[in-house]
């Protein structure tokens, strides 16, 4: 056996005793906790039997009684929510655990009958082995010290001890091996009692199928709010900074030929740049808020005009149409015109990045179907004319796409995207709620005004 495998083996052996160290000092603690119920059940046995309560210091059998009835009052303790939480972590600080840390108790109070009753059963089970351990631990060490002195010690052996045998003569050799014994009994209850509860730790403290269900929601709803971050700050503060630079290299080309377009430029990046600080403080409030305020961001009816004149100041063409059976778009549903402006702006987005040149074609039209009214949002452009490098289908890094299509989804909608006929087209489609048509309302409305 090498250097390596001895240190090894020595490391193994601290490690087990420094567990069953803290195992005993955990079920020390468990007698401690149990100690109140025990002498609320010696003063009930006194008040019942007074010659059982006075019996209690030294009888062995009315000792037994009051250890049994302290036992539930104990268990009804346990039913306690913050019980859960003080057992935990003292199981995962003293318990010596196995397995993987995923696999441990959990950590906060019991927010379900069924999370405390298991608390009520672990804490039942720990204290009631705490008290026969701590029990056994003040009286096994000095009757083991006694018995391996006793062969040399001829004065203790005068005394009137209540020894199971007579260490005379011969015989007195084998209190030391009694003694021993003891000691190893007292180790190896020490042993099984905290393995016991180890082994019932992740399962009566740990989490309830509610409670995981819980977690699960609770992981998803931060995902989710997650995302929806990521995604503003793509579509807002990534469409601002590709319009400044493409912005900022337009003026630079024309800088000595067309003064008044590097004004006009210049003008559109101050502008940009204002918008971009008050869309990321709205999506940093997000962060600071309790996720009710789902439309902070801009919309179509408060953005759309300021986004087509931030895309023309780049010096590209952007012809936009807007159905007329709309209405007004301040009268879209806030939820909606908001997620349509973020598609607008990333299809402009895509179109300044893979095709700068290119005309760029906005259309905002009504849908009718079977399942109702619906936005559809389409923007297009040419591709002859695309950069080198990743093409419009291929979006850059990943996410904006993937975020179109996750906003349309979360309206109950859909998005696509890709190269048709030389055109580069995404197209969405936006359910509106069941309003009655706003076309009708005004057709009604010019009606009477007639």
């Amino acid at each position: 056996m090498d250097a390596g495998a001895v240190r090894t083996e020595h490391r193994g052996d601290g490690s087990r005793l420094r567990t069953l160290g803290l195992r005993w000092v955990h079920l020390l603690q468990g007698g401690a906790q149990l100690m109140p119920f025990f002498l609320l059940a010696v003063v009930a046995l006194g008040v019942v039997r007074p010659d059982l309560g006075r019996a209690v210091v030294t009888r062995p059998l009315p000792q037994i009684l009051a250890y049994a009835l302290s036992l539930p009052p104990a268990a009804v303790f346990g039913l306690l929510p913050l019980v859960r939480s003080l057992e935990s972590t003292a199981a995962r600080t003293l318990c010596g655990l196995p397995g993987p840390r995923a696999h441990w108790p959990a950590v906060g109070p019991a927010r379900s009958w069924a999370a405390r009753r298991r608390s009520a059963a672990w804490f039942t089970l720990h204290v009631g082995l705490g008290a026969v351990v701590s029990g056994a631990s003040l009286a096994v060490p000095p009757m083991a010290v006694v018995l391996l002195v006793l062969p040399f010690a001829p004065a203790l052996r005068t005394g009137n001890w209540a020894w199971p045998w007579d260490h005379a003569g011969d015989a007195v050799w084998t209190a030391p091996v009694a003694g021993a014994a003891l000691l190893v009994l007292l180790a190896a209850a020490v042993h099984g009692a905290g393995t016991l509860l180890a082994r019932c730790a992740p399962l009566l403290l740990g989490p309830t199928p509610a409670d995981r269900l819980a977690a699960a929601e609770r992981r998803a709803a931060d995902l989710a709010n997650r995302n929806r971050l990521a995604r503003e700050l793509h579509d807002s503060v990534g469409h601002a900074l590709s319009a400044v630079a493409l912005q900022a290299g337009a003026a630079r080309r024309v800088l000595e030929s067309d003064p008044a377009f590097v004004r006009q430029a210049l003008a559109a990046i101050e502008e940009t740049g204002r918008g971009a600080v008050a869309e990321l403080d709205a999506v940093l409030g997000l962060l600071r808020s309790d996720g009710d305020d789902r439309h902070a961001g801009p919309t179509l009816a408060t953005g759309l005009e300021a986004l087509l004149a931030r895309t023309r100041a780049t010096g590209t063409e952007v012809v936009a149409r807007t159905d007329p059976a709309l209405g007004p778009l301040e009268a879209l549903d806030g939820r909606v015109s908001a997620e349509a402006f973020r598609i607008v702006q990333e299809g402009l987005h895509n179109a300044l990045r893979h095709a700068p040149g290119a005309t760029v074609r906005l259309d905002l039209a009504e849908e009718r179907g079977p399942e109702g009214r619906a936005l559809r949002v389409t923007v297009q452009n040419t591709v002859d004319n695309a950069v080198p490098g990743p093409g419009p289908v291929r979006d850059a890094g990943g996410r904006g796409l993937a975020g179109i299509t996750e906003r349309a989804a979360l309206l109950g909608g859909t998005a696509s995207a890709g190269r048709a006929g030389g055109l580069w087209r995404l197209s969405a489609r936006l359910p509106l709620p069941g309003a009655p048509p706003v076309r009708a309302k005004a057709r009604k409305t010019r009606g009477a005004t007639a």
